[in-house]
């Protein structure tokens, strides 16, 4: 069969879905249409950004704000007119793409960028049988991956990088990196501007191990209360704290950070005071803290340098604020946001959003210089708080080129030859920068190939409560989209994806107050992505609540026993989850 006969020209007329129109799917649209692809479909939800300009070829200026699918689909339409390309400016896990609509499409072809989104593609294909050709890119490294339901493994056969996260005490008393600094200023906006949760606390944490009693001297509790007391605060609205006091029992009486900055109307020179002055001073008078680190510095709003440590005639450096430009940035952001979130507005954090993006870089790099760690530039933040890959246009090129190869494979009924692909930054002993090996089979214990779907769960049941097993777990980190759960001794459903089926106070009860106990089996199901599997839970007193541990053993395991040590993977979900989360490595690169 040659590229000019007929039977391969017939092949070509298959429908073909494409999901992503960035990097990598800017490259492949362009190469399906030239190969002579004529029936293609493109999803993507993002608009198009400056900085996909110097690496999305079918974009220009004047593009900028529109539907990357859109304007993708609009651009290669030009480089063949008998092709058809229907693009949809939406997200491919709504409901309206079910199984129905993948099994439209000979092949899938994925050029997307974040685990979840592969996840539920993954599953998806697999349950309409539907060939899919995973792919991604990460600097020069590349990789290409063909996923054929019963004969090759799928995206969830390889165990995923657990998500990178950082001990709360850390966060909010000892930042020693960039990326620390980084997490507590992503936290403080959203304490100021978004969804109220305790988990993104910022304040000084009074339960870390090393802070024992009698160690906050020189009055600290009490000239933190001095400060603070009134409209003055550090503790939003905890005007005494006596000893005895956990750090839960002063948090239930703490007014939020949100509404103690709307009653300042949020003033950027007292909130600045306080998270960058105030509150360094009370960690200066846990003691403790600093018998082995250096001491932080408070930050003073009218006196701040405007050049850098080391810098000679006050030069500063081209690309990183100084902390006086980085204070002025915080005030105009501020009061962007601030009207922004008037009248109660919930506001997102979006890495893409100038004034979001400039609040979190200039909070960022002030908490840095104030711990002595090194400031970072606003792109370097961007990275790190936006979970940008570096991306290289030339490595996206050959991506795109090989999920081509591996696609025309499929659509000529040639399965026996598909392969994983991998591009390396260098030659390897053969002088090959293409490595190429033949798929693995399905890997019996993953979740969406094996027939026996039962994951071990060890939970503390008496602290977790059925919410967060719903968003931190099931959505978190199954990526399920929609779940439902049912205990199976007594048939209750604890959740539901149809919320008038549900009591509103059944997610603020704790596991064990609706009946699930050790050794409880909860039914789980996803009905768009047709994902159904048992949850085995083993209670364990060791495990604090929103903590969770999956492990290996199959559902048959001895309960008595509880041994699931081996095999397991821990997924501790505490303050910052999820907050730069790195791509997956499989094999030889990361995607």
């Amino acid at each position: 069969m040659g590229w000019r006969d007929q039977s391969f020209l017939s092949a070509l007329k298959c429908r073909i879905l494409v999901v992503g129109a960035g990097g990598i799917g800017c490259e492949l649209l362009k190469n399906l249409v030239l190969t002579g692809f004529s029936d293609i479909e493109v999803i993507d939800l993002d608009t198009i950004e400056v900085s996909n300009l110097n690496r999305q070829f079918l974009f220009r200026r004047e593009h900028v704000g529109k539907s990357k699918a859109a304007t993708a689909a609009e651009s290669v339409s030009a480089f063949a007119k008998d092709v058809k390309i229907v693009y949809h400016y939406d997200s491919i896990v709504s409901e309206k793409y079910s199984v129905d609509f993948f099994q439209q499409f000979t092949v899938v072809l994925n050029a997307l960028d974040n685990r979840a989104a592969r996840n539920h593609v993954n599953r998806m294909c697999h349950h309409a049988n539907v060939p899919l050709v995973e792919s991604g890119s990460s600097g020069y490294l590349g990789q290409v991956s063909v996923i054929i339901r019963g004969r090759t493994e799928c995206y969830e056969c390889i165990p995923q990088q657990a998500q990178k996260t950082y001990p709360g005490c850390t966060i909010r008393n000892t930042p020693s990196e960039h990326i620390h600094c980084t997490v507590w200023a992503k936290h403080l906006f959203n304490q100021l501007f978004g969804e109220d949760d305790a988990e993104d606390d910022v304040s000084p944490d009074l339960t870390d191990e090393e802070i024992s009693e009698g160690k906050v001297t020189n009055g600290g509790a009490s000239e933190h209360r001095k400060l603070n007391s009134g409209d003055e605060h550090s503790t939003n609205g905890v005007d005494h704290i006596e000893k005895s006091e956990t750090q839960t029992e002063v948090e239930k009486k703490r007014e939020s950070t949100r509404n103690w900055a709307a009653s300042h109307s949020y003033d950027p020179q007292r909130l600045f005071q306080k998270f960058f002055n105030e509150d360094i001073k009370y960690l200066l008078s846990m003691e403790n803290l600093w018998k082995e680190r250096r001491k932080p510095t408070p930050l003073v709003w009218n006196d701040l340098p405007n050049e850098h440590a080391g810098s000679s005639r006050g030069e500063m450096h081209p690309d990183v604020w100084t902390v006086l430009t980085c204070r002025n940035e915080f005030q105009t952001s501020m009061k962007e946001l601030a009207k922004r979130s008037a009248n109660g507005s919930i506001l997102t954090w979006d890495k893409d959003d100038d004034a979001a993006m400039h609040f979190v870089a200039a909070c960022a790099n002030m908490r840095a210089y104030i711990f002595n760690i090194p400031m970072r530039t606003l792109f370097d933040i961007k990275s790190m708080a936006g979970n940008i890959i570096p991306a290289i246009a030339t490595t996206n090129a050959i991506v795109a080129g090989m999920i081509v190869v591996e696609a025309l494979k499929i659509v000529r009924g040639q399965f026996d030859r598909v392969r994983d692909v991998f591009i390396m930054p260098k030659p390897n002993h053969q002088g090959k920068i293409l490595v190429d090996q033949i798929r693995s089979k399905p890997n019996q214990s993953c979740i969406v190939c094996s027939d026996k779907r039962d994951i071990t769960l060890r939970v503390n049941v008496n602290e977790t409560s059925v919410r967060s097993l719903e968003t931190k777990f099931l959505k978190g980190v199954l990526n399920m989209v929609a779940p439902d759960v049912l205990v199976s001794m007594s048939n209750m459903i604890i959740i539901s994806s149809d919320e008038d089926e549900m009591d509103a106070e059944v997610g603020d009860k704790t596991l064990a107050a609706v009946g699930v106990v050790h050794g409880s089996f909860l039914e789980c199901d996803d009905f768009l992505q047709q994902l159904n599997f048992r949850l085995l839970i083993f209670h364990s007193l060791s495990l604090k609540a929103d903590e969770f541990e999956i492990a290996s053993d199959s559902a048959s395991a001895d309960l008595s026993s509880g041994n699931t040590e081996e095999g397991k993977t821990k997924r501790k979900l505490d303050v910052a989850e999820n907050e730069c989360d790195v791509p997956t490595k499989r094999s030889h690169q990361s995607v």
